[in-house]
């Protein structure tokens, strides 16, 4: 009886674990029609639901690489660290451009954001609609003086303050 207890075991685990992979397993994805009037309303439909869910016609967008990293000091020491991520609004066929100016349009971006750190913009509730919308216009006049107007609207993805105990 010693020698089958594991065998029993063993034989109870595999049929629990294939049970249990039976009963969590996805369900097949829809099979569609490909050919006929329904293929082609279905595509009518979709090509629909991609223009509204789309950016506005004649725009790209270009995520700008890596993230700014702001230091906040008060004290003349650094109380916390601004991490934000952006993206460029351009219109069509400027994103290679705007890739090439990254540098100078970084640089333009991070010195708006130091200014802002240095008059406690992002002190306190710094995700305020307030001191968010001064930021974007801020934002969006810097990048306009250093690439152009090709550029239509700084996007604020992403801002995390990470205070320093």
């Amino acid at each position: 009886m010693k020698k089958l207890l594991p065998i029993i075991l063993l034989l109870v685990g595999i049929g629990v674990g294939v049970g249990a992979g039976l009963a969590l397993r996805p369900e097949p994805a829809p099979v569609e029609p490909t050919e006929g009037a329904e293929s082609a309303d279905h595509a009518e439909k979709s090509d629909k639901k991609d223009e509204e869910d789309g950016p506005p016609s004649g725009r790209e967008y270009v995520d700008l690489v890596d993230q700014f990293i702001v230091p906040v000091v008060n004290d003349d020491a650094v109380a916390s660290l601004i991490l934000i991520t952006l993206t460029i609004e351009v219109e069509s066929g400027n994103r290679e451009a705007i890739f090439e100016s990254e540098p100078r349009l970084r640089g333009a971006l991070l010195q708006a954001m130091f200014d802002h750190a240095n008059i406690g913009g992002f002190n306190g509730a710094f995700t305020n609609s307030s001191k968010l919308d001064r930021l974007r216009e801020t934002f969006m006049e810097v990048a306009q003086k250093a690439y152009g107007d090709e550029i239509t609207d700084v996007l604020i993805v992403q801002i995390t303050r990470q205070d320093i105990a």
